[in-house]
């Protein structure tokens, strides 16, 4: 810390210590309001009007003294509106209080609205309250808060000082309302199933674990809810869907955090065409109600989310797009051509791994209007169910915008027999060294034997859609506390 700063915090706590000996309490139990900013900003004409008195409160971002007279700006979760406090009209002993204040203080104001001689409008005070001093300077006070790792560890200051933050946040909100209203309306359940899992599956990750006592086992934080809500569809339910937290035990960069959201939705006599519909009625939905308009900015890129989207099969978009040949090649092969593109392909445990690879890099930065890629590999789509026309392929899509990868969604397999299988073959995966393989799971594959109708199944990552939707580069600025490494 430095000498500067020290002395600085020093003379807050010598202003805290005098407010104590006036017999203010600088930390009071409540305030009764009878407005907010934006209240009074947005009724200001009726309230002059009728010279209404207000009362309202928030966080002091400006203070200017001018002998018996001041100035100040009260924020609060809504907007901010300044503050006019003349000595003769609260007393001198009151006005004086203010040498305790500073910038970063909650005060709580009564009084009139008014609009100044420089056209602003304002509240001339008639008292004023104390209701939280501030014993740390706000980031302006030295320099602003430029430096990103420090936004997103102290995130509370990021929202105090920029406003465009706090605007993300409250649309994140809006976007998650917008999906559940959509599915709602589409006759859809919200479920909740077990966070703390006996067996992991659902998704190719590592998981995290911790331990029952009581029990005395091992559990697993859920890296994905489809086997539960796969459960309900078995049990009856026809339309289940669930926002949830999932944890994965994996690195961290621009789309990726160990604790992230999800929404997944499970709809029963339903294909992947069904889903695929579904999903871009969904967004086009929530589009309209929160950005007002299908067509907005990603990025620099103009995204338009009106008409049809396109599909194209994956294994075809990587010769198309990214133009490379991957069909009939060999795992030799492949690796070469991973090699020769720079590409860390290095104990990857299988040829269908790599294509994936090159798929990531070649392929998904060029995707920018909305475009389902579809009919993936069996080798890396366990969970769903074998193209009814294309051999060796399944019925999956993941959708892109953006360069976003933006839900992963299946025909979904209901054949038990066939699902062991796939089971069995990850076993043997994760014996060559692929931690991510998935895990079988004799419940999941006795539930199956009871009998699960056709299904059509989605997950959607929510933090990437909310990138999406709010023109954000990296998932660490759509999720309040993202995860931080320890600081020093």
């Amino acid at each position: 810390m430095s000498e500067e700063l020290a002395e600085f915090l020093q003379h807050r706590r010598d202003k805290l210590k005098k407010l104590k000996e006036k017999k203010v309490n600088p930390y009071p139990y409540k305030f009764d309001r009878t407005h907010s900013t934006e209240d009074i900003l947005n009724n200001f004409e009726s309230l002059e009007k009728e010279e209404k008195e207000v009362t309202t409160a928030g966080r002091i971002v400006s203070l200017r003294k001018h002998g018996k007279s001041l100035f100040f700006h009260i924020q609060d979760g809504y907007d901010k509106i300044q503050v006019y406090v003349k000595a003769d009209e609260v007393g001198n002993d009151k006005f004086e209080l203010f040498e305790y204040f500073d910038i970063g203080d909650h005060v709580g104001v009564e009084g009139k609205v008014f609009v100044t001689k420089t056209g602003e409008k304002s509240i001339r005070a008639r008292d004023f309250t104390i209701l939280s001093k501030s014993l740390q300077p706000l980031p302006e006070k030295w320099h602003g808060l430029q430096d990103k790792e420090l936004r997103y560890r102290q995130r509370y200051l990021d929202l105090i000082v920029n406003p465009k933050v706090k605007e993300t946040f409250v649309k994140r909100t809006k976007i998650i309302q917008a999906m559940r209203r959509f599915l709602d309306d589409s006759g859809f359940l919200e479920v909740e199933t077990p966070i703390l899992q006996p067996i992991y599956g659902g998704a190719s990750a590592r998981p995290f674990v911790t331990h029952h006592n009581t029990l005395d086992i091992d559990l697993y934080l859920r890296i994905a809810d489809e086997l539960y809500l796969k459960r309900l569809i078995i049990g009856g339910f026809e339309k289940v869907y669930e926002f949830c937290k999932d944890f994965r035990n994996e690195g961290m960069d621009k789309n990726h955090n160990p604790e992230f959201s999800m929404l997944e939705l499970y709809q029963a006599y339903a294909d992947y065409n069904d889903i695929m519909e579904l999903y871009r009625e969904m967004l086009i939905s929530v589009a309209k109600e929160v950005l007002d308009s299908t067509k907005f900015t990603y990025q620099g890129n103009q995204i338009d989310l009106s008409g049809e989207w396109k599909r194209i099969p994956m294994l075809d978009s990587i010769k198309e797009i990214g133009g490379v040949d991957v069909i009939d090649k060999d795992e030799g092969e492949l690796k070469e051509i991973a090699l020769n593109l720079e590409l860390n392909v290095a104990g990857t445990a299988n040829k269908w791994k790599i294509i994936d690879t090159l798929f990531g890099s070649l392929v998904q930065p060029k995707l920018i209007q909305p475009t389902f890629i579809t009919d993936y590999p069996m080798e890396i789509s366990p969970l769903a169910k074998k193209h009814r026309k294309k051999e060796g392929l399944t019925e999956r899509f993941e959708l892109f915008i953006g360069g976003l990868e933006l839900g992963n969604a299946f025909s979904e397999l209901n054949d038990p027999l066939d699902q062991r299988q796939r089971f069995e073959q990850q076993k043997k995966l994760r014996e060559l060294g692929d931690e991510e393989a998935q895990v079988l799971d004799e419940d999941f594959l006795r539930a199956l034997e009871y009998g699960m109708p056709p299904t059509g199944g989605l997950g959607v990552g929510i933090d990437r859609v909310v990138m999406l939707f709010t023109d954000s580069a990296s998932i660490r600025d759509v999720i309040f506390f993202p995860q931080m490494r320890p600081e020093a």
